[in-house]
């Protein structure tokens, strides 16, 4: 305790007593310790320690508890919800044309079955016109063409994966070449009614090592 008085005559004499303020020991100082801060459980090191320093009753009177309340919480916000700048990439809306192969297509444009598979007929009849363009049912290689007035006539053998093979016979005229590689655009040859046939039509044939199956198993539905 400090006591001081001024200078003036008795009567009127003004004496002034300073009292220093004890410090309460419950109180929590402004800025917390280390061992405080790993007290808390909650939050990292920097929330933990701005939430010590804005409970205190002293920021709190000077801040107001409002902004104290604004402060604390935007400790704990997540970063993933800051603002960002926007996106000001520019989207081009020039179409880009695509194209796709088709992996199995049946060989004529216009399909119309005249003669299904059987034991005895170990393929289809597909009718047609003489000159109709005929198609590779898959990509591949051709392996054989033969020209004939017996039998399958004018006819093209080609390879495909996994070791299939496809025949097309009856042919009035045959545009590729043994060897050539080739794909389902690939005009092979036309419809015709070459060799041992009644009238016009492509002969399909589609073997599995060298096998005979049902084209309709590998034909698109």
């Amino acid at each position: 305790m400090i006591k001081t008085s001024l200078n003036l005559p008795n009567k009127r004499r003004l004496d002034l007593t300073m009292v220093k303020r004890r410090k309460n020991p419950d109180e929590k100082s402004p800025l917390p310790s280390l061992d405080q801060i790993r007290r808390v459980r909650t939050g990292n090191k920097v929330s933990r320690f701005f939430r010590h320093i804005f409970e205190h009753n002293n920021i709190r009177k000077i801040l107001g508890t409002n902004m104290a309340v604004a402060i604390i919480a935007s400790a704990f916000i997540p970063p993933t919800l800051a603002l960002t700048e926007p996106d000001n990439t520019m989207v081009s809306e020039e179409t880009i044309p695509l194209t796709t192969e088709r992996v199995v297509q049946y060989p004529l444009d216009k399909i119309r079955l005249s003669q299904g598979y059987s034991f005895g007929h170990p393929g289809i009849d597909l009718d047609g016109i003489t000159g109709e363009p005929v198609y590779s049912i898959m990509k591949g290689i051709v392996i054989e063409t033969d020209y004939s007035k017996y039998a399958y006539g004018n006819a093209v053998l080609i390879a495909h994966e996994e070791e299939l093979t496809t025949l097309y016979a009856h042919l009035s005229k045959i545009n590729v070449a043994k060897g050539q590689d080739i794909t389902t655009d690939t005009i092979i040859g036309e419809v015709g009614a070459t060799g041992r046939s009644f009238g016009d039509h492509l002969h399909l044939e589609i073997r599995e090592q060298n096998y005979p199956i049902n084209p309709f198993l590998i034909l698109p539905r």
